[in-house]
């Protein structure tokens, strides 16, 4: 018997109609997968400013 709280008002997720509940999951999947994709994007944005960083270094002095 979870409750939840959305726009202020508690629910209990037991009793939810099945169409509230499927939402309810999607919802939470779609804040998990937000999660993930930032984190996917740290570690990009990392790796972008590493290759930047070795760019700087390779390039030619004299120019």
């Amino acid at each position: 018997m979870a409750k939840i709280t959305i726009d202020g008002k508690e629910y209990d997720s037991e009793t939810l109609p099945e169409d509230a509940k499927t939402n309810m999951l999607n919802v939470q999947y779609c804040d998990q997968k937000v999660q993930e994709l930032k984190r996917e994007l740290a570690i990009a944005q990392t790796a972008r400013n590493a290759y930047a960083q070795a760019l700087k270094g390779a390039l030619p002095k004299d120019a």
